[in-house]
């Protein structure tokens, strides 16, 4: 949705007399900029409200009589009426105000937690139901008491749309003309806009200046800067991983059943499957033995697919505060949604949305799977799930039936021509000459090694190699395997489990 788009629905819902709108987001300034763009067109005045000013005529509000209109841009604040910084004293003073205003109340849910101010608000509210006026509550990680919510409608303000991203790429070269040499192409602005996709307005400003003045140009070259600093954005957010298509380098060794399904089902994305009204894939789930390449496998399709990859760990959802979990996940798929076309990798998805809870948690970690089902189903933004899982055991039974995800895949331990593969490429990521090795000796060593326990293997060989000061060879690697307990042995008893429940159910991914 567009901002154009944004603001006529903002305008809707004031114009419907909805006397409380609420909305939940980071981004004051924006919410601030929807209102004032919101009040002009309906020709209304707008009040701003923080328990540090007061309550104020918004600067450009219609009639906005006590601002100097031709004082430079922010040069001036407004000028606070009296005695309204108190929560109470405001709301008593909007009463009394006698023609249609939108009230933008800054951080104002936690003083309805008094029951004086929450009585006041409802009786302001009221009245306002009947001439169109409207109070606007931001701030984040809003709660309200139960009687003011049912009053209330929470407006979405997603993450920035292409159009807000243009005119802050705009703004930025306008505001730093003189001091850098701006030589973006059309083609440039369009691959900046994708990069800044999922992140706030301000944030992709401040990324946008940074890389125009570290080199005092803004170009094609500053697109990986942007990127790299959206992954740093991200990781800070302390929900998601982001891993560029640019910085993706996984290879994945064997898994030819998997690789021919995702070549079937990229075709689901394209415009003949339109044509017939199919829906494009939803994603799949990848259950099997630890170390045997499903989260290699999450960054392979994206890789494939030439796509950014969102890597949710489940057990992050989970936060101390009530409803705090429910937003963490509302503020995840928000995300991905933003970013579209995107894969999103929900890594050992069991320990978030699994049965390992039971009530002990409250019900949460049911209402967070109601939740993950829900959105699956009616997401409508173009992001592929790729879950992978570890002990089935856990995983609900609704998740494994058919329908919920396109395929179920079960990755078993690797054959020996996968093995082959996994030699050939750990030994070449670290400069070493697999034509050099004895492949077939250390193939048939590692019957029953997982992928993951064959690289570690390879890893401990050349520290020793180096510590003995000498070349990486054959005996050093078989040494180091002789050495090596594999889970097939340690934990026989639950891999012949799993492997006797998932090759009944499951797509095998060789």
């Amino acid at each position: 949705m567009s901002f154009a788009a944004t603001v006529r629905h903002f305008q809707t819902l004031v114009m419907s007399f909805h006397p409380i709108i609420v909305i939940e987001t980071v981004e004051e300034e924006r919410a601030q900029a929807l209102v004032s763009k919101a009040a002009n067109s309906l020709q209304m005045a707008v009040f701003d409200w923080s328990i540090a000013q007061g309550l104020a005529r918004s600067p450009g509000s219609p009639h906005a009589r006590w601002t100097n209109e031709y004082a430079p841009p922010h040069s001036n604040l407004p000028q606070a009426i009296g005695k309204t910084a108190e929560p109470i004293d405001m709301l008593r003073h909007v009463q009394t105000i006698n023609f249609k205003a939108i009230y933008l109340l800054k951080d104002f849910a936690k003083h309805l937690n008094e029951a004086v101010v929450a009585r006041q608000f409802r009786e302001v509210a009221h009245q306002f139901a009947h001439h169109s006026s409207t109070l606007v509550i931001t701030g984040q990680a809003i709660e309200l008491p139960v009687e003011i919510a049912h009053e209330a409608v929470w407006f979405d303000l997603k993450l920035p749309e292409p159009d807000e991203l243009y005119q802050a790429i705009a703004d930025v070269s306008r505001s730093l003309q003189g001091r850098i040499k701006v030589a973006l192409q059309p083609e440039d602005i369009h691959a900046f806009v994708q990069a800044m996709r999922g992140m706030t307005l301000k944030q992709a400003k401040k990324v946008v200046a940074y890389a125009a003045l570290e080199d005092g140009k803004l170009d094609s070259s500053d697109v990986a800067r942007i990127l790299e600093r959206k992954a740093q954005v991200i990781r800070e957010g302390g929900l998601l991983d982001y891993f560029p298509p640019q910085q993706n380098a996984a290879e994945l060794g064997g898994f030819t059943g998997l690789k021919q399904w995702l070549a079937r089902a990229q075709v689901g994305f394209g415009a003949q499957a339109r044509t017939f009204n199919l829906t494009p894939p939803k994603g799949i789930l990848i259950v099997g033995i630890q170390g045997c390449g499903k989260s290699l496998a999450a960054k392979t399709i994206a890789r494939q697919w030439n796509r950014p990859l969102l890597k949710l760990d489940a057990g992050r959802l989970y936060d101390k505060y009530v409803g705090q979990s429910e937003r963490n996940f509302r503020q995840a798929t928000t995300l991905a949604e933003t970013m579209a076309p995107v894969v999103l990798w929900i890594d050992e998805i069991e320990k978030g949305l699994g049965l390992n809870s039971g009530d002990a948690d409250g019900g949460l970690s049911r209402r967070l799977f109601g939740y993950f089902l829900t959105w699956l189903q009616e997401k409508s933004q173009d992001v592929f799930v790729v879950a992978t899982a570890n002990d089935l055991s856990q995983i609900p039974p609704e998740l494994l039936r058919k329908g919920r995800f396109d395929e179920i895949f079960f990755v078993d331990l690797p054959e020996a021509a996968e093995r082959t593969a996994i030699f050939k490429i750990h030994l070449s990521r670290r400069q070493q000459m697999p034509d050099s090795f004895d492949i077939a000796a250390l193939v048939q060593a590692t019957e029953g090694f997982s992928g993951a326990e064959i690289e570690q293997a390879i890893i401990c060989a050349l520290y020793r190699a180096i510590y003995q000061q000498q070349p990486l060879e054959t005996a050093l690697l078989l040494q180091e395997i002789k050495a090596t307990v594999p889970l097939s042995v340690s934990r026989r008893e639950d891999l012949q489990r799993l492997r006797a429940i998932a090759l009944e159910r499951f797509v095998n991914v060789k």
